[in-house]
């Protein structure tokens, strides 16, 4: 064992008791997803100039019409502020309309515009198709204990 900078080293220059990050099963995770996200943000961001928020954002409202920024932002997994940035932009773009909730002032009420309907419609087959060539390299046993492991991942984690 080697000694740099008052940690003992081993032979293969980690710490023995090292966390390797790459092999840190959140962080691998963690990072697959970015780079599914940012993979696919590449396709609709050239052609419909949206950022992978606002998709979230027009894929929630695609799933569930006439819902509030709070329902987006838990149902895309998004903070506040991601929401109403991403909101503002699809406001402006007129992809999204906004309106007061009837039953709550505080609140409004998010909805895709036709021209946001039309921009959602066209992005499913393509968000299809980019689902269907990443998944290609496992098998169909493999894409449905791919689903069942994540599911079992993802309700470990929301126990915390």
């Amino acid at each position: 064992m080697q000694k740099v900078l008052g940690i003992k080293k081993n032979g293969d220059g980690k710490a023995p008791d090292a966390l390797n990050l790459r092999d840190f099963l959140p962080y691998r995770l963690a990072t697959l997803a970015k780079e599914i996200s940012t993979s696919f943000a590449i396709t609709y961001e050239a052609r419909f100039g949206i950022t992978i928020p606002q998709w979230r954002v027009m894929s929630t409202l695609g799933n569930f019409p006439n819902c509030s920024a709070s329902h987006v932002a838990e149902y895309a997994n998004l903070d506040k502020v991601q929401v109403s940035r991403a909101v503002s932009g699809l406001v402006e773009m007129g992809y999204v309309t906004r309106s007061l909730d009837d039953r709550d002032r505080r609140n409004s009420v998010l909805r895709l515009s036709a021209k946001g309907q039309e921009i959602y419609q066209q992005i499913i087959p393509v968000a299809r198709d980019f689902e269907a060539r990443f998944t290609e390299v496992l098998t169909s046993e493999e894409n449905a204990q791919l689903d069942i492991l994540l599911a079992r991942l993802m309700k470990k984690a929301k126990r915390r």
